[in-house]
């Protein structure tokens, strides 16, 4: 490949390192490139959607998601029961992105349960906080710029939630966290599960 370090057999974050301005910058489109042949996620909301709906389907006594259809305003996955599904990926904001009320009736349900997906750096799953509706209305905050609803991500609002961690993860929690993130809530034996 002309204008791209080979990375074989050398430590790969050296090897980025190595290469000029430009050369990341080429590197980076055709990453981007191959994972849209491939169909993978390449955003922070995809990647949270596919790390919601994996976590949810293998684990026992959570309900099989599938992905919503595509254009679903407000609804990223759906339950055999019929539950439809909120998801939105955090990798280091402070709060959720928009949830969209209807034009008609502002407090219309839009969804039965908001999963807020919090991922690292590296893309993996930290921990998953479930909201159903009403808690969702009674912590969502509106932002009027947007004209739209959030959830801000303090240990008071993530405390409301039950939150899943995954068993390897158990304390990535701590280790995500930055001095400017706040933590999430201390999983309790109520809120909190781990497969």
């Amino acid at each position: 490949m002309k204008g791209i370090v080979s990375i074989t057999g050398a430590d790969p974050d050296n090897a980025l390192e190595a290469l000029a301005d430009l050369e990341l910058l080429r590197l980076r489109a055709r990453v981007a490139a191959e994972l849209k042949r491939r169909g993978l996620a390449s955003n922070v909301g995809q990647v949270a959607e596919s790390l919601a709906l994996s976590f949810f389907n293998g684990t026992p006594g959570r309900p099989n998601l599938q992905p919503a259809p595509t254009g679903t305003q407000n609804v990223d996955a759906l339950s055999r029961r019929g539950d439809r599904y909120s998801i939105k990926g955090v990798l280091d904001g402070r709060k959720t992105g928009t949830v969209y009320p209807d034009r008609d009736d502002r407090d219309k349900q839009l969804f039965e349960f908001l999963l807020i997906v919090r991922i690292n750096p590296e893309w993996q799953l930290i921990c998953i906080h479930e909201f159903d509706w009403k808690t969702f209305c009674e912590v969502r905050s509106w932002d009027s710029r947007m004209n739209a609803w959030y959830v801000g991500l303090a240990t008071k609002t993530l405390a409301r939630a039950t939150t899943f961690v995954p068993p390897t993860r158990a304390d990535a929690i701590e280790r995500s966290n930055g001095p400017d993130q706040p933590l999430p809530a201390a999983p309790s034996p109520e809120h909190s599960r781990s497969p």
